[in-house]
């Protein structure tokens, strides 16, 4: 749990106390080892995390940068979500084999598909290297600081002792009064193995998401591959499964409310520090901005994924990204506001203050909060004009996307020349063939028009593009669309071939260009230079308020920030109240879907044969007094990247993977609150049924290790 626990009765303080935190797994002896016993956890951090032998951490692979797996065969068969794995699915996928849509199981080795690019890496060892990172860095200014920092953290990695296949990388904790290194090793031959329909992967789909109780199989299967040696290497006909240092026993004894749960795994990112001025811009201004540009952009394409398969098939991935974290922030915001976390907020930092007053610290943190609500109120414009830039350019409107990268091409010819320009052009059209396979001109037409008209209304004006002041979007849209060459892949091979100048003459000629160039422009001359400024005291200040409150509460539960590093949070299975009149159970059911099914339904749609599966109670070994577990949730404190994360009992064995959280409880990533806040896990059993009774996918099951009851077979 953060510090704001301080904001609470010391009572209330007492009881929550062992809720909230991601914990480093190579600091937990000590308060959190005696914690996780209390809870009821039988092994040890030893067992958890260790160099000497082989333990838990050596099975949870960080599963291509952006989420979690797990090991659970001794020939390198990892699981993680459907989601996780969804672009891989839908890479593969075509109208003539609808992977998306039917599913895919490799019922032998030889099956499994081939994903280019895809990579999981393991945690090897980690070292505190905080002393050798800082040195040299007093008495300097902060962008001489930041930038001796990142001097150091280079120096570190090239020389620190490593194996020739493993890479050093150093991470910054507590806003940079901590740093890490943690040796890795990356493989890079993974292959599909297995996958539900998204009728039992995706179940619920964007409806469902973020909501308890959730009726979701989100898993699917890949494996590793190795060299001969049993180390990194690219793909091969000669490479073979991974030999692992550790994989996961799966339990299928069964769950009950107030069990003891660990999620092990690589949580993105959290800002539960930030003071009360940032959240109060979250809140009012940033979130509901990010959650406008993304509702218009989400009903525009599912408006069109509805009426036609193809395109469907083009925008699953895509859509399911925007709409995932469109739902989190509304949940994120609704939240904030019930917690009261602003208030809530300034009350630690009333009680901060006199603690400063109090240790006779007001020299070295005396103006910290006023200068938080100084540099917050400046950099409001900015920060508004940025979430813009970032939901209308960078992530929403494709055709701006595109026209982006093209202005930074621009931009290196004008900068290193034309050799520089040359092989980025080469990157560029190498890398957007699947990009234009994806990319629907019809679709993007209609969100670029919806997002210009909010542009044109709700962007600081003092900051607007004068092409764009007073534009029709509509107009503007169909005269880019109709005249832009980027709306095409041969088109914009052809916009490209040539030398440089002639190139650059064409491209300012082009319409869908001079929009996101004047775009461009307009952020990098007025917006980004002062607010990475503002950002830059804003950090500063973050990090000695940070160091402050490590040193002024000492015997507080202080965990770092996630940033996609290993990390273990631990809990209960517990329901909750998410609002008046209204309890959750912690546990859903194959009953749920049936009571969900709508035939032919985008979301919830049901196949034949788990309708036939439920009607007959045939759930074999996985089922309990002839029901099917589905989903269950617990008192984790998770957040993106803990996506596929293991959930593991007292004993450490596998009983689900994590997948989502509560709508309500979304909020976690700022403030935690562990009457709400809850993750929400497959249940193992109900993964292992898919495999066994629904894919018939025997040779899968074979290779796990399962731990049942007694009275089972």
């Amino acid at each position: 749990m953060k510090f704001f626990k301080f904001l609470f009765l010391f009572v209330f303080v007492q009881v929550t106390a062992q809720q909230g935190g991601m914990w480093i797994p190579s600091l937990l002896k000590g308060m959190n080892e005696s914690e996780m016993k209390s809870l009821g956890m039988k092994i040890t951090a030893e067992e958890i995390y260790s160099i000497n032998k082989s333990s838990l951490k050596d099975a949870v692979p960080h599963f291509n940068g952006g989420c979690t797996s797990e090991v659970i065969s001794p020939n390198g068969l990892i699981l993680t979500n459907h989601h996780c794995g969804f672009d891989a699915i839908q890479n593969h996928s075509s109208v003539e084999h609808d992977y998306i849509t039917d599913g895919f199981w490799a019922y032998k080795m030889e099956d499994e598909l081939l994903n280019k690019g895809m990579v999981v890496s393991f945690v090897v060892r980690i070292e505190d290297v905080t002393s050798t990172i800082l040195d040299g860095t007093t008495s300097l200014t902060e962008a001489e600081k930041q930038k001796k920092i990142q001097e150091n953290i280079i120096n570190l990695s090239k020389t620190s002792p490593k194996e020739a296949w493993q890479d050093n990388l150093i991470r910054a904790f507590y806003y940079g009064n901590q740093y890490l290194l943690f040796v890795m090793e990356t493989y890079k031959d993974i292959r599909l193995v297995g996958a539900p329909p998204s009728s039992i992967g995706k179940f619920g789909d964007v409806t469902d998401n973020w909501v308890w109780p959730r009726h979701t199989g989100d898993f699917s299967l890949f494996r590793i591959y190795a060299d001969k040696n049993n180390r990194p290497a690219e793909y091969s006909t000669e490479n073979v499964p991974y030999k692992p240092k550790y994989f996961f026993p799966i339990s299928i004894k069964g769950l009950k409310e107030n069990d003891f749960t660990m999620v092990m795994g690589y949580p993105g990112t959290t800002q539960e520090y930030l003071p009360s001025y940032a959240v109060d811009q979250i809140v009012t201004l940033i979130d509901p901005t990010k959650i406008e540009l993304r509702d218009v952009t989400l009903k525009v394409q599912d408006g069109f994924m509805r009426k036609d398969n193809s395109i469907k098939i083009q925008y699953a991935a895509k859509n399911a990204t925007i709409a995932n974290a469109w739902k989190k922030w509304m949940g994120e915001v609704k939240g904030l506001k019930r917690a009261n976390a602003v208030a809530a907020k300034q009350k630690f930092e009333k009680e901060f203050q006199e603690k400063v007053t109090a240790t006779g610290k007001q020299a070295e943190y005396g103006n910290l909060l006023s200068d938080f609500e100084k540099n917050y109120a400046e950099i409001k414009d900015y920060a508004l004009a940025k979430a813009f830039w970032d939901e209308t350019v960078i992530r929403n409107g494709e055709i701006l996307s595109i026209g982006y990268k093209l202005y930074q091409l621009e931009q290196l010819y004008n900068s290193k020349g034309e050799q520089a320009f040359n092989d980025r052009r080469n990157v560029l059209v190498s890398g957007w063939g699947e990009f234009y396979q994806e990319f629907n001109p019809l679709v993007d037409q209609k969100v670029f028009e919806q997002l210009i008209g909010i542009y044109n209304k709700k962007y600081p004006k003092q900051f607007l593009p004068k092409s764009l002041e007073n534009s029709n979007a509509e107009a503007l849209a169909n005269d880019v669309f109709t005249n832009s060459r980027l709306v095409s892949f041969e088109k914009v091979k052809e916009l490209l071939s040539g030398d440089a100048k002639s190139v650059l003459e064409k491209l300012n000629n082009d319409k869908g260009f001079q929009i996101a160039k004047a775009m461009a422009d307009a952020h990098f001359k007025n917006v980004a230079p002062k607010h990475d400024e503002i950002n830059l005291k804003i950090a500063a200040t973050q990090r000695t308020y940070m160091k402050a409150i490590l040193e002024l509460f000492p015997k507080s539960r202080i965990f770092p920030d996630a940033n996609s590093t290993l990390r273990v949070t631990y809990g209960k299975i517990k329901g909750y109240k998410p609002s008046d009149a209204v309890i959750y159970e912690p546990f859903s059911y194959l009953d749920g879907v049936i009571e969900k099914y709508i035939p032919g339904d985008y979301e919830y749609d049901v196949s034949k044969k788990l309708i036939d599966l439920y009607n007959k109670k045939d759930y074999g070994p996985y089922g309990v007094n002839g029901r099917m577990p589905l989903d269950f949730i617990a008192t984790n404190h998770t957040t993106g990247g803990n996506s596929g994360s293991p959930a593991l009992d007292a004993d450490g064995n596998l009983i689900g993977l994590n997948f989502d959280r509560v709508w309500e409880g979304t909020m976690s990533d700022i403030y935690y609150s562990p009457e709400i806040c809850r993750n929400i896990m497959v249940d193992i059993r109900y993964v292992l049924f898919i495999i066994d009774k629904f894919a018939g996918a025997e040779n899968l099951i074979k290779e796990l290790k399962i731990i049942a009851p007694k009275n089972k077979k």
